[in-house]
């Protein structure tokens, strides 16, 4: 009966992703919501026997009026000492096969992505590319951004953050780069966040279920302005998508995107010099 009266938000852990009426806001979000949530409900329940045990032995074991010295000291008890090695090793590998069992489900990427979308990390903004079909990626297009700009009151100007577009309901897949140090991509309400390495490429793939605009941000560490390295992704009907790309394509943000900006590749088999990154006048 209590459960029954709580909202999608407090039967998903107070999780963000989830609005009123419990849609999530990829395919994967629910799983990675349950894997918390019942992970929290094993602890809990863990957290509980174990705290009423501590608390009945120092209540029924306490020093009671009278007594003097020592408390009889007893050593070793095989079944109880068995029973506490044994039930913690099955818990702990109980939650280490659904955690595999989900982050294989999550991390299978798509084979034919209906998307491919590269992301680009860099201190301290973002870069995307929405991949095209010829071979030569001619037809891709793209945006590129700056840091997060606030004001004299620490206001940030949401829309002219680096903004990511996605069709909702289309399997897409994303590549991620980075251009200097080690960064990570993460939309919050996705509940996931994938790391961004200078010369190894990660991916991910998901389904975006919800139409509306979300937040996202570096999570690791990248260096002075980290905090405003900040990014929104707008999910939008095909036909919006596919309007927005093209006025990418009219704008001539066409090609693969420019690697200028492009630091660190001191790489095995390079001269350790960006030669393409202009010279300074």
């Amino acid at each position: 009966m209590a459960l029954a009266g709580c909202s999608p938000t407090e039967l998903h852990g107070f999780l963000p992703g989830f609005v009123a009426d419990g849609t999530p806001a990829t395919n994967q979000t629910d799983r990675v919501a349950a894997l918390w949530v019942n992970s929290w409900i094993v602890l809990l329940v863990v957290g509980i026997i174990t705290w009423g045990l501590m608390g009945w032995a120092a209540i029924a074991y306490r020093r009671r009026k009278g007594q003097t010295g020592l408390p009889v000291q007893l050593r070793y008890n095989m079944p109880i000492e068995i029973f506490y090695t044994i039930v913690p090793l099955i818990l702990i590998f109980g939650m280490f096969a659904f955690t595999a069992r989900d982050q294989n489900i999550i991390e299978t990427q798509y084979d034919k992505p209906d998307v491919s979308i590269t992301a680009i990390g860099k201190q301290w903004a973002w870069d995307f590319q929405y991949d095209g079909t010829q071979k030569d990626n001619s037809d891709a297009v793209w945006t590129m951004g700056v840091q997060a700009q606030p004001d004299k009151a620490g206001n940030i100007d949401q829309s002219a953050l680096p903004t990511l577009y996605l069709p909702v309901n289309k399997k897409v897949h994303i590549t991620l780069q980075s251009r200097d140090v080690i960064h990570s991509f993460w939309i919050i309400d996705f509940l996931y966040k994938k790391d961004m390495y200078i010369g190894k490429d990660n991916s991910w793939s998901f389904t975006p279920t919800r139409e509306g605009t979300y937040q996202g941000k570096c999570a690791e560490l990248c260096g002075e302005y980290h905090s405003m390295m900040l990014f929104n992704v707008k999910v939008v009907s095909d036909a919006e998508y596919q309007t927005y790309l093209t006025k990418l394509h009219d704008e001539g943000n066409t090609g693969d995107i420019t690697n200028a900006y492009d630091r660190l590749n001191n790489l095995p088999g390079t001269t350790g010099k960006n030669e393409t990154e202009p010279e300074a006048k």
